[in-house]
């Protein structure tokens, strides 16, 4: 079941052009010049129930105003948007009751009360009775692992149990979907697993439906199944994270300790990156040639030590990125 819709999403928004010097602020204020600039073009896409998906692209490229629309806070150009069939420009209020929340570089939680007073405060918030709040609340905490700190001012807390509570914070009212913003900035690479973690585990057993954007490649490639990548306000790919990482640029890495060096310059599918001293690092384009050719080549009594792997999940995005600004 389609959980969100998307279709001919557009928005402009009008932008004050000023001149350099005094001279150009002083005609700004008195004739102001104005830039439409195109955040959001023609978008269009949809999400499963219970799909963790993740909505990437460059600064500017329009992945904000894109969920400030899905969640209400803009009003579109054009387009239609269908959340939990509600149109968030008619229904934010009812919608809200929907959804949740969580953006890592902005606080929504009280500094200096706990996180038990601070779920109890969001609980009111949604009309949810007492006895309901607390149960959900005991169920929250031991998913997340929350005991040993939720009588802790928030204030006092570190930044990945803070990140752990925010995500507590917009779970309390049971939403379908849940919107986070880049949860894991800022983190240590241990946190930053356990909120992984933590999120995977929230999505199996609660159900519930993430739509996940992030800068970290890291939370792409182990949370998300669906890849969409947005450039200059449109959608430049909407693909599986199998066929992104695997069948996009059909291209492969191939890191190789070899008792004598070999020339492989001029052979078609490859692309030497390293040939110095035995050590190789090749690039294949798998569309041409394939690994069993290439360990052919090597001559198996000729080769020390070995690794094949897949280009990184970063690599293709930023060529991604390229080609849509090439054209």
């Amino acid at each position: 079941m389609k959980v969100i819709e998307v279709k001919n999403l557009s928005k402009t928004f009008k932008v004050k052009v000023k001149e350099k010097g005094l001279k150009g602020s002083l005609k700004a204020i008195v004739k102001p010049k104005y830039e439409e600039i195109k955040a959001v073009n023609g978008v269009d896409f949809d999400v499963e129930e219970g799909e963790v998906i993740a909505f990437i692209g460059p600064n500017g490229a329009g992945k904000s105003t894109t969920i400030k629309m899905m969640t209400g806070i803009l009003y579109p150009d054009s387009g239609e948007i269908s959340v939990l069939g509600l149109d968030p420009k008619k229904e934010r209020k009812k919608l809200a009751y929907e959804i949740g929340t969580v953006f890592g570089q902005k606080e929504q939680l009280w500094m200096h009360l706990t996180p038990f007073d601070n779920f109890k405060f969001f609980a009111a918030i949604y009309d949810i009775p007492e006895k309901t709040a607390e149960e959900k609340i005991a169920e929250l905490t031991e998913l997340f692992g929350l005991e040993k700190f939720i009588n802790t001012p928030v204030r006092n807390l570190s930044l990945g149990q803070r990140i752990r509570c925010e995500i507590v914070a917009s779970l309390i009212h049971e939403p379908k979907i849940l919107f986070l913003d880049e949860p894991t900035i800022g983190l240590d690479p241990v946190v930053k697993e356990n909120i992984r973690t933590l999120i995977k585990k929230m999505n199996k057993e609660l159900k519930t439906t993430i739509f996940l954007t992030s800068h970290d490649i890291s939370d792409i490639e182990k949370l998300c199944k669906r890849v969409i990548i947005i450039n200059n306000g449109e959608v430049v790919l909407n693909d599986t994270m199998t066929n992104l990482k695997y069948h996009y640029l059909n291209k492969k890495i191939i890191e190789a300790k070899l008792e004598k060096s070999l020339k492989l310059d001029d052979v078609q599918g490859i692309q030497v990156l390293k040939n110095s001293n035995g050590n190789l690092k090749l690039e294949i384009d798998t569309s041409v040639t394939n690994t069993s050719k290439i360990l052919e080549l090597l001559g198996l009594d000729n080769i020390k030590d070995i690794n094949i792997s897949n280009i990184p999940l970063e690599t293709i995005i930023s060529d991604i990125y390229r080609k849509e600004q090439s054209k």
